[in-house]
C-alpha cells in the first residue's frame, strides 16, 4: 500500500491507501486482498517473528506498483527527478519479499514490484529510462500510461499464460539494469526493455514491467492464485 497525504470528502490526512482495480482483480481471480500498510513516519515496521507471522497469515503476494525505490539501496545516487520514494514502504517491501521468497510463498510483482523483486535479489536499475532510449514510449508523462508491444520468452510462465506477443499498458521511468540473482528475463519490449522475469527456483515468482490491473486483465493473478492453492492446507 502507499502510506500518503490522501484527500476524500471534506478530509486531507494522512492515509494508507491501494487503487482499486489491485482489489478488483484480486476478487475476480478467486483471491481475498488483504492490506498491508507501511509505518508511519518514524515507527518501526515488521521484523523478526512480526514479519514471519504477517507473512505466514498470507497465501501469496502481490507487490504493487507506486513510487520509485530509494536509489541507495542498488548503490546508486538518487536523480533529483525521481519521486515518490518512502523509506518505510522500503522496508516492509523487502521484509515481505525476502520472507515470501524463504516460504516459497507465490509472488506476483507489478511494476514498483517487479523492481523491488530486482533490487531485493541484488540487482539494480536505470534511473532514467528515457534518457537511455531517446523515448518517453514507456511512461509518456507522469501519470500517463503508454501501449507497449512485448515478445514473451517461449517456455515461459509469462507466454503460457498470455502468449507469445501482446500490447500491454506500461507506466515508468525506471526499468531493470543489472538483473537480480536467479532471475531470468521472460519478456522484452520492442526497445530491448526487460518487462518480466520470473524466478525458476521458486513454485511461482512472476515480475512484470506493466500494470495488468489497469485494463482488468485477471489471468496472472488467476495463475497466481492456482499456485497459491497447489500447497494450500485442506479445511
Amino acid at each position: 500500500m502507499y502510506r500518503q497525504t490522501t484527500s476524500w470528502w471534506a478530509w486531507e490526512r494522512d492515509a494508507a491507501l491501494v487503487p482499486g482495480r489491485y482489489l478488483d482483480v484480486v476478487e475476480d481471480a478467486g483471491g481475498q486482498p488483504v492490506l498491508l500498510p507501511p509505518p508511519g513516519e518514524g515507527v518501526a515496521g515488521p521484523t523478526g517473528e512480526s514479519l514471519e507471522r504477517l507473512v505466514g497469515a498470507l497465501d501469496a503476494l502481490v507487490l504493487i506498483g507506486g513510487g520509485d525505490i530509494e536509489a541507495s539501496r542498488y548503490g546508486q545516487i538518487p536523480d533529483p527527478r525521481n519521486g515518490g520514494a518512502s523509506d518505510q514502504r522500503d522496508d516492509l517491501e523487502f521484509g515481505l519479499l525476502a520472507e515470501a521468497l524463504r516460504r516459497d510463498l507465490p509472488v506476483l510483482a507489478v511494476c514498483r514490484g517487479l523492481q523491488v523483486l530486482n533490487v531485493g535479489l541484488g540487482g539494480d536499475l536505470v534511473q532514467q529510462l528515457s534518457e537511455a532510449l531517446g523515448s518517453t514510449a514507456h511512461q509518456p508523462r507522469a501519470g500517463a500510461f503508454g501501449t507497449v508491444t512485448v515478445t514473451a520468452e517461449e517456455g515461459s510462465a509469462v507466454g503460457r499464460i498470455l502468449g507469445d506477443r501482446f500490447d500491454v499498458l506500461c507506466s515508468h521511468h525506471q526499468a531493470i539494469g543489472a538483473l537480480g540473482e536467479g532471475l531470468v528475463v521472460t519478456a522484452r519490449s520492442e526497445d530491448g526493455v526487460i518487462e518480466a522475469v520470473e524466478h525458476p527456483g521458486h513454485r511461482f515468482v512472476v515480475g512484470v514491467q506493466w500494470h495488468p490491473e489497469e485494463d482488468r486483465d485477471v489471468r496472472l493473478f488467476e495463475a497466481l492464485v492456482e499456485a497459491a492453492m497447489v500447497d494450500a492446507p485442506s479445511s
